[in-house]
């Protein structure tokens, strides 16, 4: 099938997925409160958070409409934070949320998963775990601000692989300093028995905003392409693919299993720290669509995001008169401010 063929095809895919917007996995974002401070946090998450972590009956309840529209087990709850794992009670939590047909998972640094903790989330049907490791010892302690965050995290992804029935993956944030060791992280995985690696840059918002040195330059971001394209061609021991935060122009489908689609607003909604209803939780606030505290959740799934989607307001700035905009649709919602003029950065523009 050719390129322009398949490309097409998505194109009408797209469409259909954005007409009927079936929500099928839910951010829950906790708490803010973290036992790491990591260089590059999008939400600036301290130790001490500005906002008291989230009561699990609010967000319970806010989820209970879901139930009508959607069949048990269809929707998967993403627990995230800051570090959920300080969340109190978290595995009673989790019970509850399967106990309403909801699958759950978490997405964590690994600092606190001891064999305790692995041990009663396994038992609260925790079907699902995303670990952060970014880079060697050295990087991965300088990004994650704590001289013992890289043996934490190995330590905690040495139980997951322990379980086979658990979903995982490990998540690497590519930057100018673990740029060139990704060969031998990636050797080092795969002597841990990790199958699932996903890799994605920085965007310049949160902390890294303040960190600019930590953004790929142009030449770099096409040496992290061909590393993930040659690894996913030559290398079976371990599938490495690239997120979902943008379009990659000629390294579509060389670096990931299917064309670019942000699917925030569309198949991906979230509940953050103060009862906010939006999509993915890096996405600017001023695209927040309602708040649990007055609106019904499923109503404002079904009824409002028009901002996510309908792209067209997107056609703008270097998107403007951009050749690959019908494929790009104007990349990730994160990197767009309130001042929607213009893509915060291109990853498409860097790597061609």
């Amino acid at each position: 099938m050719n390129n322009f063929f398949t490309k097409t095809l998505h194109r009408i895919f797209r469409k259909n997925e954005t007409k009927l917007h079936i929500l099928n996995y839910l951010f829950w974002e906790c708490t803010w409160r973290c036992n790491l401070k990591c260089l590059h946090c999008g939400s600036d998450c301290k130790a001490d958070s500005t906002f008291p972590d989230m009561p699990f009956d609010d967000f319970l309840k806010a989820i209970q409409p879901l139930k009508k529209a959607y069949p048990r087990d269809s929707i998967t709850v993403a627990i995230m934070g800051g570090e959920p794992l300080l969340y109190k009670n978290l595995d009673e939590c989790g019970k509850k949320l399967r106990k309403e047909g909801f699958r759950w998972g978490i997405v964590t640094n690994g600092y606190a998963y001891d064999g305790a903790m692995h041990a009663k989330l396994i038992s609260a049907g925790m079907g699902s775990i995303t670990v952060s490791l970014d880079g060697l010892e050295e990087n991965h302690n300088w990004l994650r601000n704590n001289p013992k965050s890289f043996e934490r995290a190995v330590k905690a992804l040495e139980l997951i692989v322990s379980y086979p029935r658990l979903n995982y993956d490990v998540v690497t944030c590519v930057h100018q300093k673990n740029l060139d060791e990704l060969p031998v992280l990636k050797e080092l995985l795969i002597a841990k028995n990790i199958k699932r690696w996903r890799i994605f840059t920085i965007a310049p918002i949160g902390r890294a905003a303040e960190n600019p040195e930590m953004l790929l330059s142009n030449e770099q971001t096409r040496q992290l392409m061909n590393f993930i394209a040659e690894t996913r061609q030559n290398d079976k021991r371990i599938d490495l693919y690239f997120s979902c935060e943008s379009y990659v122009s000629d390294y579509e489908k060389k670096v990931r299993d299917s064309y670019f689609f942000c699917r925030a607003g569309i198949n991906i909604g979230s509940v953050l720290i103060d009862g906010s209803i939006s999509a993915c939780p890096n996405i600017d606030r001023c695209f927040v669509q309602g708040n649990i505290q007055k609106d019904n959740l499923l109503e404002v799934w079904e009824n409002r995001f028009d901002v996510m989607r309908n792209r067209n307001w997107c056609k703008t700035g270097i998107c403007e008169k951009c050749k690959d905009y019908k494929h790009c649709n104007g990349g990730a919602m994160h990197l767009w401010n309130e001042k929607q003029d213009c893509i915060m950065t291109c990853v498409a523009e860097k790597s061609g």
